[in-house]
């Protein structure tokens, strides 16, 4: 059995209870014991080991123990070739355990005299520019603040740091893999790959390993929202050589999570996702759990953030990635008496959502009172396509209710709608509605010829990204008022979240043909503009591209 000194601190340390490990690095320690620190042909360069701890520590950052036990992985030797063990180093690991402050410290000592293999470059890889320039930012700045000394062996920019002795550079590439060949990598760091798509950037930029000794992969990510693709496929391997017995024995695996989402509720058990949170603390690890237990105590008054919470801070994602916009229980307490009274000359917004002229079509007027947003809506729907469709809800009986028109018509005529809002515009300060593209032509010169001014969204979906947290927030504050309107929650319980590929959020449909959701789909549309027009609260559109949203 092999030996160094913080591979056995840390096995120690879990052993004794001093740290909580998660079932992965339960398995990583049986996988190591019983299929590589009982090999004979392998060693530790423990001078190498102990010259980028050293590095590390003296120009970035204290490492904590279990960052200590990777890089004794990552110089794992064979005895008889010059040769690494572990090609691939994977760290799957919550966000804020210091990720990409090791992988900085770690290209840094590549490129540097200590390290001593020329032309080493080192590449790291990210889905955008910006989480690119991470690493590279951190050592750029590390030398300018150490310029006097360190402009004896660096030369740098904000794009390329390169050592002098050896000429090997540090530099980043985005995931654009059509343009990139594979160049002279000694070593490749993939930065959040979990939102890969597929192995074609990997095997690109791979194609250039071997051309440099002692090649590497460091992939480097929390958990994502995508499910089925890239990233579970390589997890499923990874946890085939946790298991023993793989035939991928060049891949070292740490993956910190919480084992069940029951456990999310002891905070006591972070330490499985965080191993920062291990006792005792650093003042960072301590500043780190502060932050996380803010963000999960906000988790009770805004629940849309918790498949984030989840997938980022806990490195457990929810398996349904769609969840509902709003508990069954908080779309009931938004029936509450409007208020039609104190709302005579109020200013409000209007929204229309005319989606095809053969079936539903919502409108209504949003109003700002306090902290609560009222929507006053009507929808009309034709009378064969309600018979046809043979929809479940009582809809004849919310005709009677006065909450939908059923129209005797071949199709839906605009007019209904132009002479609701010109209802409207008599109650209440109406002049602006909103809508989307689609049926355009009908809907927008019908509206200005009615002296209405129309603002259009270009794309829904961007707006939905934007605005799903907020209105998730303001239905689990119970801060919306339909009124008694069953029909409104019946379009509200028919829409869920989806949590897409990129993080982003998007309102969907439970069921494209029987579930329809029209008047919350307005509802989304007034919001959009509700604080620019109604005012008295921070713009929540401000963020968005105005250009991207309207075609004037």
């Amino acid at each position: 059995m092999i030996h160094q000194k913080y591979v056995d601190a840390y096995i120690h340390a879990w052993r004794e209870g001093n740290v909580i490990f998660n079932q992965e690095r339960i398995d990583l320690v049986n996988q190591l014991e019983t299929e590589v620190l009982n090999r004979d042909d392998i060693y530790f360069d423990e001078d190498q080991i102990e010259r980028c701890i050293s590095y590390i520590e003296k120009w970035y950052f204290k490492l904590e123990l279990f960052q200590k036990f990777i890089i004794a992985f990552i110089f794992l030797k064979y005895k008889k070739r010059d040769k690494l063990f572990y090609k691939d180093i994977v760290i799957v690991i919550a966000r804020g355990n210091g990720k990409n402050g090791l992988i900085s410290g770690l290209a840094d000592y590549f490129i540097s005299p200590g390290h001593g293999i020329d032309g080493y470059n080192v590449d790291v890889v990210a889905n955008s520019e910006e989480q690119a320039q991470t690493s590279v930012k951190e050592v750029y700045n590390m030398k300018e603040k150490n310029k006097s000394f360190m402009r004896s062996f660096f030369s740098w920019t904000k794009t390329r740091i390169t050592g002098k002795s050896t000429l090997s550079e540090f530099m980043f590439r985005t995931s654009n893999a059509d343009t990139k060949d594979g160049g002279r990598p000694g070593c490749l760091i993939f930065d959040e790959f979990h939102i890969y798509e597929d192995t074609k950037l990997i095997n690109t930029l791979s194609s250039g390993l071997g051309k440099v000794m002692h090649r590497r992969r460091i992939y480097i990510s929390t958990n994502g929202h995508v499910r089925g693709g890239f990233f579970d496929r390589f997890i499923e391997q990874c946890l085939d050589v946790l298991s023993g017995g793989s035939k991928r024995k060049n891949r070292f695996v740490f993956i910190c999570k919480m084992d069940s989402k029951d456990e999310v509720d002891n905070p006591e058990l972070w330490e499985k996702a965080n191993p920062m949170f291990s006792k005792p603390r650093s003042p960072y690890a301590e500043e780190l759990f502060d932050t996380i237990m803010d963000e999960y105590l906000d988790l009770e008054d805004d629940p849309s953030g918790r498949p984030e919470f989840m997938a980022k801070r806990m490195n457990l994602p929810q398996e349904d990635n769609t969840v509902r916009v709003a508990s069954w229980e908080d779309i009931q307490a938004t029936n509450r008496a409007i208020p039609y009274e104190s709302l005579q000359g109020k200013k409000c917004v209007g929204a229309i959502d005319f989606s095809f002229i053969k079936d539903f079509t919502a409108c209504g007027v949003l109003f700002k009172d306090n902290d609560d947003y009222i929507w006053e809506s009507h929808q009309f729907a034709r009378r064969d396509f309600v018979k046809e469709a043979k929809l479940k809800p009582p809809i004849f009986e919310w005709e009677e209710q006065g909450l939908i028109t059923l129209l005797d018509e071949p199709v839906i005529n605009i007019n209904h709608m132009v002479n609701y809002f010109c209802t409207m515009r008599e109650k209440y300060g109406l002049d602006t509605i909103i809508g989307d593209t689609f049926r355009l032509d009908i809907v927008k010169k019908a509206l200005e010829e009615a002296g209405f001014n129309v603002l259009y969204i270009q794309n829904p979906h961007a707006i939905y990204a934007k605005l799903a947290p907020r209105i998730e927030m303001l239905f689990a504050q119970k801060r919306v008022i339909f009124g008694d309107n069953p029909l409104m929650r019946w379009n509200t319980n028919n829409i869920v979240v989806k949590v897409k590929n990129d993080g982003n959020k998007d309102f969907v449909k439970k069921d494209e043909v029987r579930r329809k959701t029209d008047g919350f789909t307005a509802f989304v549309y007034a919001m959009w503009q509700a604080d620019n027009i109604l005012g008295n609260e921070v713009n929540i559109s401000q963020s968005l591209d105005t250009l991207d949203a309207l075609n004037f």
